[in-house]
């Protein structure tokens, strides 16, 4: 018993997380797209326990409440039912891809899904609901729910986000999350108005930067919660001024053309 006990622990404390954030474009106050991602370790021939929490910790004065994003909402009914296609254009706030993965036997089994992010209806916070969608090896879509929650200095707020266990095979493991890659704000992301009968395809403002800078970079912080009840941190800052390009490598770039892109195609 003392033996497993100190095996549970040390594979506890194998799990260590990364965390990357960056503004698209990182000009000091103009309108902005914020990308984040974060990735765990494992050792080889393993993958991280299942993830049930993420609570994303974001700089002060982003003002992400006030960015123009979501001016619709969607409801997980409406995603379970109809997927993205059943949810207006303009709920959308961002796009993002998961990889995920599993041991069955001695293979590890790997999985890229792509994510949309929605506004939610929520009275009393900005809600978010995070679509997946697995197509191989596990044929399944996932809605989980996010909140935009206060939080201490030098943080403007949190992301508190719940994620379901989901289940493979008969008998086989959850699915564990390896990486994650997502971006809120107006990059590739396209809202529709219809003036005079007409309507018109258009990007909205986006996430505003503010005017300085902390002499660091912008803080951001992680807890991340697993299924056998350990946690893991991880913190980063976003540097500033500027740079044009990503700050994240660009295999982490691609992973998604959804459907509403299509939408856009056909406005234009």
């Amino acid at each position: 018993m003392l033996l497993c006990a100190c095996l549970a622990q040390q594979a506890r404390a194998t799990t260590a997380a990364k965390l990357e954030a960056a503004f698209l474009p990182d000009q000091l106050g103009s309108r902005t797209t914020l990308e984040f991602g974060f990735s765990f370790s494992a050792p080889p021939g393993q993958v991280p326990p299942p993830l049930t929490q993420i609570e994303l910790r974001y700089p002060n004065n982003l003002g992400i409440a006030l960015s123009r994003l979501g001016i619709a909402e969607c409801t997980a009914k409406i995603l379970e039912t109809s997927g993205p296609r059943g949810c207006p254009a303009d709920s959308v706030m961002g796009y993002g891809v998961v990889y995920t993965g599993i041991v069955l036997g001695s293979s590890t089994v790997t999985e890229l899904a792509p994510i949309t992010i929605f506004r939610a209806m929520n009275s009393e916070h900005l809600a978010l609901l995070f679509y997946a969608e697995g197509t191989h090896p596990v044929v399944t879509d996932i809605v989980f729910p996010g909140l935009l929650l206060s939080a201490a200095e030098p943080f403007g707020g949190k992301v508190s986000i719940g994620v379901p266990l989901v289940s493979t095979l008969p008998g086989a493991p959850y699915v564990s999350v390896i990486h994650l890659h997502a971006t809120i704000g107006p990059r590739e992301v396209t809202y529709y108005e219809k003036v005079g009968g007409i309507t018109l395809a258009y990007k909205p403002a986006g996430i505003l930067l503010p005017p300085t800078c902390p002499p660091k970079g912008f803080p951001f912080s992680a807890v991340f919660t697993f299924s056998d009840g350990s946690r893991t941190r991880a913190q980063t800052d976003a540097s500033c001024p500027a740079q044009t390009r990503s700050a994240l490598p660009a295999k982490q770039q691609h992973g998604r053309r959804h459907r509403h892109a299509k939408r856009a195609d056909n406005a234009a």
